[in-house]
């Protein structure tokens, strides 16, 4: 009976010991193939920006082509959707964002999948506040005026976002909230189409888009920049008021872009993109070019990644909640 306990006990270390040295020599040899970043948004939009600054970096480093997709919908959970079902090896990734990971789960009703259950925190990559944004149609230079011209218009003053449920979205019905209007919100498939439509003046006003995505279109003059929604102003764009300052001392939004693989991903395989992700966000080249698009690189380890997701979670389902944001 002992000898049977002692071979069955020598069988489990083996197994175990066996594990460790596959988990480990999967980390020396990955990648050995390209790696898909899946963003869930169309291109041109904010996520799209960042994933492909750091699939530049990574492909540098990794040795192995890093490209992005764009498999835009549903506020992004088409894209997050396959990612959840892609095998969890590293080799598809996604993009993630505080809307599609966090928000989301309070407002669709029969979500494909579970933002924690179904996916594997990488790191975060960037947090960034919104930036308000009217057309050369509106004459509010200000919050204080645009309010005033707003109430002046009511059902008549529609913001655009890159989708339902996302930060953009939110963003605006705090507004709403916050100042007493009732704006009305016309959600697109991405920011790139919302901001073609803002700059245009067809049909909608204003928008508060990830700065990324926007400020580019302020600097060039075709949209004038009104806040920030961050506690402070963004170094960056040092002329550009917060919403706080503006009237409004409890508004703020910040949100946040990480790097997410498939539940299931070998930890070895989690660590090494942890890391690089890491070393991408520190070099000067990146760091400026997120800086200069008023963003703040940021990274964390995977455990905290994942604690951050719960409880945004929890913060976004009460927003989702006071604002009376039916769900889909």
């Amino acid at each position: 009976m002992k000898t049977i306990k002692l071979i069955t006990r020598r069988l489990v270390m083996a197994c175990a010991l066996g594990i460790v040295v596959s988990a480990t020599a999967m980390a020396q040899e990955y990648p050995t193939k390209t790696i898909r970043i899946i963003v869930g948004y169309t291109p041109g939009g904010t996520t799209d920006i960042i994933a492909r600054i750091l699939a530049a970096r990574l492909t540098e480093t990794l040795g192995q082509s890093v490209i992005v997709e764009n498999r835009a919908g549903a506020g992004g959970n088409i894209g997050a959707d396959l990612v959840a079902k892609a095998a969890p090896d590293g080799y598809t990734l996604q993009l993630g964002t505080a809307g599609n990971m966090t928000i989301n789960p309070s407002l669709y009703n029969n979500m494909p999948f579970d933002t924690v259950r179904d996916f594997q925190p990488v790191s975060l990559i960037a947090t960034l506040p919104n930036l308000m944004v009217v057309n050369s149609k509106v004459p509010a230079k200000t919050v204080q005026e645009f309010v005033a011209w707003a109430k002046n218009r009511p059902g008549k003053v529609f913001f655009a976002s890159s989708g339902i449920g996302n930060t953009p979205h939110m963003t605006g019905e705090l507004f709403n909230l916050a100042t007493g209007l009732s704006m009305v919100h016309v959600p697109y498939k991405g920011s790139g189409p919302a901001l073609t439509d803002l700059i245009g003046g067809t049909g909608v006003q204003v928008m508060f888009d990830n700065m990324p995505s926007a400020i580019g279109h302020v600097r060039s003059g075709n949209l004038r920049a009104i806040a920030v929604t961050s506690p402070e102003r963004v170094k960056s764009e040092p002329n550009i008021p917060t919403v706080r300052e503006s009237g409004y001392p409890d508004f703020e939004v910040v949100t946040w872009f990480g790097l997410f693989a498939p539940a299931g991903t070998p930890s070895a395989v989690v660590d090494r993109l942890n890391r690089e992700v890491a070393d991408a966000i520190r070099t000067p080249k990146i760091k400026k070019q997120l800086n200069d698009l008023g963003a703040e690189p940021a990274s964390n380890s995977p455990s905290e990644f994942t604690n951050l997701v719960k409880s945004d979670r929890d913060r976004w389902a009460k927003v989702v909640k006071a604002t009376h944001i039916q769900g889909l």
